[in-house]
């Protein structure tokens, strides 16, 4: 009777320090310093996690400065503000939502936040720091909008420091008015100039953290991997990262000239009735002034560029990075921007369906006949050539899934694969195609645009919502965090787990396929570019 007292008086004292070791809070847990002071942050399930500490602040349309320092240990417990949004999020798309399972937060323009997740303190060790840039295009999303973001499973797993920002965005953060004076010498990539901060703050500060400051990966996806696109090609970033991820991210391979920036710039002032000698009130207008007027003048040029023959890039005249001559002096995909990274492996790659969900496709219950008709109205004259197109490069595909194929993302991204791999001396560069089909409404959202995140960043279990939480989910992200993570410690993502992963060129063209088994293939869907370009 008394072992049996004993065990049980053990037992409960094992699940209250279980329990207690999960999350541990108060005002002398998780302190750490910065070069602006000290944050406390919280620990839960063995790592150290700070949320929303200022890396920067500016006034509005002028460039980033350090943070004031404070005083007092600053309680960094929670996720900062983000940027606000073009079009604030009224709706609810019920069934998107719950996929997606969108945290959209609280909106300043005062949004220069980062967030780190880490093993240790203090420690003196030097971990990978990984660096995430959200997507949302130029325009939107934040470092807190979607579950898989969330990087303390990857920093236990790994054993690297997880570091994710908020940043200027939209007309904040590439409005260009250096027509207008030195102190808006640099708008027109002030959120580029953000992102270069907060990698500044990451290499004075990150070792108080527990990481190593000379061995920085930055990966985003989307909009976060054309970032990282953008900084792979600014040379006053160089030396800030030592690898990179493009993950759905090569979409835009070219930018905005100054000409054109200005113009728009112009425009805006032109919109809101402010002429030049009183540059200074664009500062004083209300936010949601400011973005109509800016939506107003996008329109405006862009019906010029047109009657005027110019082509638009990307998805239309929107906001985002442009070749000012000075914070990006060179084209994403010119030759001196792969020069300039030369040095800087990197793996890319896509999602096999992307868009597809949402742009319509063909009914799983249609015939062959009504499926050849689908892809007529979209293809036409091109029909026979866009099937046997992707007959050879999906030859297990059905015809049901003929449309389901992305051709948005995945040229871009072997476009920029081949460039990369084809520098003389340069370091090595790795694909992939994330081709897993998700459970979730009957299979409708198959490898939609960002379901690959949560595999990188092994939150299976908080994305149920969009993976379905399978077993196989699980399995597959344990591949593919661990391959994140290897090419974060070495520029290498190989480990025991997948078949030999060689490094792409434009010959071998070796594609990790990512799947309830992976594999790796040669690029098969060259000729479908061709017929759909």
């Amino acid at each position: 009777m008394k072992k049996t007292i004993l065990s049980l008086f053990v037992s409960c004292c094992l699940l209250f320090q279980t329990a207690d070791a999960q999350l541990q809070t108060g005002e002398n847990v998780a302190v750490t310093s910065t070069d602006a002071g000290k944050v406390r942050g919280y620990i839960n399930n063995g790592i150290f996690t700070y949320k929303g500490i200022p890396y920067a602040e500016a006034k509005r349309f002028e460039s980033p400065q350090k943070p004031k320092p404070w005083s007092n240990v600053r309680s960094s417990m929670t996720y900062g503000p983000v940027a606000p949004l073009m079009d604030p999020t009224t709706n609810v798309m019920d069934e998107s939502e719950f996929v997606f399972d969108h945290s959209w937060g609280f909106t300043n323009e005062d949004c220069m936040r980062i967030n780190v997740w880490t093993p240790g303190i203090n420690d003196g060790k030097k971990r990978p720091v990984m660096f995430w840039i959200h997507g949302g295009g130029f325009t939107a999303g934040s470092s807190q909008e979607l579950p898989s973001y969330d990087g303390e499973n990857l920093a236990k797993k790994g054993d690297v420091v997880v570091v994710s920002i908020n940043h200027r965005l939209n007309i904040l953060g590439y409005l260009d008015l250096s027509a207008y004076g030195e102190k808006y010498k640099q708008s027109a990539n002030l959120s580029v100039l953000d992102m270069k901060a907060a990698l500044e703050w990451v290499k004075t500060n990150i070792s108080n953290f527990g990481g190593d400051p000379n061995n920085v990966t930055i990966f985003g996806q989307s909009g976060g991997g054309a970032k990282v696109n953008t900084l792979m090609a600014m040379p006053s970033a160089k030396g800030l990262f030592h690898k990179a991820i493009n993950q759905s991210g090569a979409f835009r391979t070219a930018m905005l000239d100054k000409a054109t920036t200005q113009a728009i710039g112009a425009e805006v002032m032109k919109e809101l009735g402010i002429s030049a000698d009183k540059v200074d009130d664009i500062q004083k207008v209300p936010y949601q002034t400011l973005s109509d007027a800016g939506k107003k003048a996008l329109k405006t040029i862009a019906d010029k560029m047109k009657a005027e023959g110019k082509p638009v890039i990307g998805f239309g005249l929107s906001w985002g990075p442009s070749a000012d001559g000075e914070v990006l002096p060179y084209q994403l995909f010119s030759n001196e921007a792969f020069e300039l990274s030369k040095n800087i492996p990197l793996m890319i790659g896509t999602t096999i369906n992307e868009f597809a969900v949402f742009r319509g496709g063909i009914p799983s219950s249609a015939t062959e006949e009504q499926a050849k008709e689908a892809i007529k109205k979209v293809y036409g004259d091109k029909t026979d050539a866009y099937i046997a197109a992707v007959k050879k490069a999906y030859p297990n595909g059905k015809m049901t899934d003929m449309l389901s194929y992305d051709v948005t993302f995945r040229p871009g991204a072997v476009q920029q694969a081949n460039q990369k791999s084809a520098v003389a001396g340069g370091a090595n560069t790795y694909m992939y195609l994330f081709d897993w089909q998700s459970p979730v409404m009957d299979g409708k959202y198959k490898a939609v645009h960002c379901m690959e995140i949560a595999f990188c960043f092994d939150n299976i279990q908080r994305t149920k919502n969009m993976t379905g939480g399978t077993k196989e989910a699980q399995a597959l992200a344990d591949k593919m965090s661990s391959a994140w993570i290897n090419f974060a410690k070495v520029g290498n993502p190989n480990h025991k787990g997948l078949p030999n992963w060689p490094a792409y060129n434009a010959t071998n063209t070796a594609t990790m396929h990512f799947d309830n088994t992976c594999v790796v293939k040669p690029q098969m869907d060259k000729e479908l570019f061709e017929v759909v370009k």
